[in-house]
């Protein structure tokens, strides 16, 4: 029998064994005994929902119009415990579909100058029973009261830095410098807090396969004890295509005495570099400068000199320069006294 006809026939006598079982009087009268329990469990259910039970909820606490240049001196609440009692069905309710409006602590209508913010149990309670079903028992909240004291805090200006990686698709690059709108904020904090605040970075953020310029508005990183204000800028990051361009440079010697003449092998060499497609008209050679000192020619013993890029513009990647180094010869002219 070949391999497939042996599964075939392992099944097939799977199959029967279970029907076998099924039709057994044990199997049946376990099925019947099974089906009374969940009867019995679900008409236990029905009637403990309409019974009375007392369960804790939590609404939650939002402080609105809180200035920037006040910090609480202690944690306020951040929710109310609210214990009710109704029956269970409606409970459930409460655990499971329901959703609560959170207490509202608005620093606009507290007097000015108290130094404390205070929500009376009369608001809170009024809060909280509007959003109970008619039903439903208000037993009793914590806190019954809210009150919280506040300070005063100094104000000083710092300059917000990118905190970030910047990729960018096959032949484009980062044309010039990041941009942050606005440069500085106002962080409010203690003056201990402020006298070690340098800079305030951004939340670390990721741009992958830049082919454009790109603009976003970024959180800052949260400082335990302060406010930003703003709480994000808007950044900047400019992107443009690349391409390569190779100009022509002269070796200059600036600083070269009157009475000296200097031979360079060759006088001008090639440099290579990427240019923003939208400057390639616009640099030329005169933007770049190969210099060598006298200093250097002197104290060579060689006849060569390595070359270096003494002068180039924003935003321009050098590739090569060839040749990389030079030949030259110094001669003393004769003076004519």
């Amino acid at each position: 029998m070949s391999r497939l006809g042996q599964i075939n026939q392992t099944f097939k006598s799977i199959r029967i064994e279970i029907k076998a079982f099924l039709h057994r009087q044990k199997w049946k009268e376990a099925l019947i005994f099974f089906f009374f329990v969940l009867l019995a469990l679900g008409f236990w259910l029905l009637q403990s929902l309409q019974q009375e039970y007392e369960i804790d909820i939590n609404i939650p606490v939002k402080y609105k119009n809180v200035p920037p240049d006040i910090s609480f001196t202690e944690t306020p609440p951040e929710a109310i415990t609210v214990k009710v009692k109704d029956k269970g069905s409606v409970l459930l309710n409460y655990s499971f579909g329901r959703s609560f409006a959170p207490i509202e602590a608005n620093m606009k209508d507290q007097p000015e100058k108290t130094g404390k913010l205070v929500i009376n149990r009369k608001s809170i309670e009024s809060d909280i029973k509007k959003q109970l079903i008619a039903t439903t028992s208000l037993v009793s909240f914590e806190p019954q009261q809210i009150e919280v004291a506040y300070s005063k805090r100094i104000k000083k200006d710092i300059p917000v830095v990118f905190n970030g990686t910047i990729r960018t698709n096959a032949g484009f690059k980062i044309s010039g410098d990041i941009t942050i709108t606005p440069h500085n904020i106002s962080v409010y904090a203690s003056d201990v807090v402020l006298d070690t605040l340098k800079e305030v970075k951004t939340v670390f953020t990721e741009i992958k396969k830049g082919n454009k310029t790109i603009t976003r508005n970024v959180q800052l990183q949260k400082i335990d004890g302060t406010t930003f204000d703003p709480a994000s800028v808007s950044v900047t990051v400019p992107i443009e295509e690349y391409t390569e361009k190779t100009l022509e440079i002269p070796v200059i010697c600036t600083d070269l005495p009157p009475h000296y003449t200097l031979r360079t092998f060759p006088s001008v060499v090639k440099v290579s570099c990427s240019v923003p497609l939208s400057r390639f008209k616009n640099v030329s050679a005169d933007d770049f400068e190969i210099r060598i000192s006298f200093a250097d020619l002197e104290q060579n013993v060689s006849g060569t000199l390595p070359l270096k890029l003494n002068k180039k513009p924003a935003g321009v990647d050098i590739a090569t320069i060839a040749p990389d180094r030079i030949e030259f010869i110094l001669e003393q002219t004769k003076s004519n006294d």
